[in-house]
């Protein structure tokens, strides 16, 4: 049946396996090879983006011939909302080209563009990521997604049901831990009987820790449980790996700049160089997307930290190596019934308000939520009218407090939900 579903699914999405052909035909590469094609792809992307961007021509005009990548200015956040149709490229329309929205992991939303292209481009690397377990297209994958807006039709998951079928991918949304869901959803395993699973750190860290203490045991289908969209402890580790009694392997990419790096069998962390140019300054991460000539983001500084390493790893991969800092650490927010609300339903409520240049939500009593905001207009009436409708329903208040500056963490790094009360 797996077999049949991967043929069925390739002929569905041709181009989404043109492109994985692609990304595979790399990993032949020496790592030499593999270097030299990434210096070439960063050339042409230079180039076109100067030639084809209004903001970088502007940026790039007095750019000497012999320039290294030192030299290229580096584009901040800022940059993009205030440039975001000046990096659109030429012959696409502003007004008219999608617009997608970050969730704001690092505590600032952002818009930026995509296309079909870039949306296929981004699943065929997913896919070739999922394969670093032993998986292969036709075999059964579960998302348990808190992001609403990728579990809706159009979304990233939120595909039809034949569709779902034929790709053997299910996404269960995910937006609140509750003691019902995490039994349902660990329930709904052992029925599906899936390769991998896969979603975001703190949820099936919340789902394994249920499994353990219920003693549920997991189908022997399991090879992989591949944990993204946040930061992933040790401790959550153990727990998933106890629970599914299978590897775990984290990833790492964002909305805008997807599919960055990976982890092998082997537990290291490799960067896709056929897709990215990764820079660690001081311990902060530059990301340069080496296909996206829609909306070119060249040294782009996402808000993240980590290190590049000068290792090689055991499992043959051409891929360097890095390993991530503390980034995207998140709490649950506790409703007065005792549920534990993801930060992800707090993400949503903030979604395309990107005059927003920090945000912070703070619980400090049992039945209240602050809202610290950074912005550079007030919300709404109505925007703020539909936040306080949404937070009311999980039975908290909402408070908006707004502020010219957001602090950071010792660690330096901004938590965009933070709960002081204890689980």
């Amino acid at each position: 049946m797996s077999t049949l579903k991967a043929w069925l699914h390739r002929h569905r999405q041709p181009l989404r396996y043109q492109l994985l052909d692609g990304l595979l035909a790399t990993q032949a590469l020496t790592p030499a090879q593999l270097h030299r094609k990434q210096q070439d792809d960063l050339r042409a992307m230079v180039d076109f983006a100067r030639a084809n961007t209004v903001y970088y021509g502007e940026r790039f005009a007095s750019l000497p011939d012999d320039w290294q990548i030192g030299d290229l200015p580096i584009l901040t956040k800022a940059d993009v909302t205030a440039r975001l149709p000046d990096l659109l490229a030429r012959n696409h329309n502003p007004r008219t080209t999608p617009i997608g929205h970050t969730g704001g992991s690092t505590g600032k939303p952002l818009a930026f563009y995509y296309n079909a292209a870039k949306h296929e481009l981004m699943r065929a690397g997913m896919m070739r990521s999922y394969m670093l377990s032993g998986w292969r297209p036709g075999q059964k994958i579960l998302n348990f997604w808190g992001a609403r807006q990728d579990t809706v039709a159009g979304g990233v998951f939120g595909g039809e049901r034949i569709g779902d079928f034929i790709a053997a991918e299910k996404t269960l949304p995910a937006h609140e831990v509750s003691e019902s869901n995490l039994q349902d959803w660990a329930r709904y395993i052992q029925r599906y009987h899936p390769t991998l699973i896969q979603g975001y750190a703190s949820i099936l860290a919340a789902l394994a820790r249920f499994v353990i203490d219920q003693q549920m045991p997991m189908p022997a289908s399991l090879i992989g449980v591949y944990s993204t969209a946040e930061m992933l402890d040790d401790t959550q580790r153990r727990l998933m790996e106890e629970a599914f009694g299978c590897k775990v392997f984290n990833q790492y990419g964002s909305r805008e700049i997807p599919n960055i790096a990976c982890e092998c069998r082997h537990g290291r962390m490799h960067v896709f160089t056929d897709m990215v140019w990764l820079e660690s300054i001081d311990g902060n991460l530059l990301v340069t997307s080496l296909t996206n000539r829609l909306m070119p983001m060249i040294r782009y500084e996402n808000g993240d930290s980590g290190e590049l390493l000068d290792e090689q790893c055991d499992c043959g991969s051409p891929f360097p190596l890095m390993a991530m800092g503390l980034c995207r650490q998140n709490d649950f927010i506790i409703a007065p019934d005792g549920r534990r609300i993801h930060p992800s339903f707090f993400n949503r409520l903030l979604y395309g308000q990107t005059q927003v240049s920090q945000y912070q939500f703070v619980q400090e009593k049992p039945q209240q939520v602050v809202l610290r905001l950074a912005s550079a207009a007030p919300l709404t009436d109505a925007t703020v009218a539909t936040m306080q409708a949404s937070i009311a329903a999980a039975g908290l208040e909402l408070e908006i407090a707004y502020l010219p500056e957001i602090e950071r963490t010792i660690s330096g790094k901004h938590r965009f939900v933070i709960s002081r009360l204890s689980a």
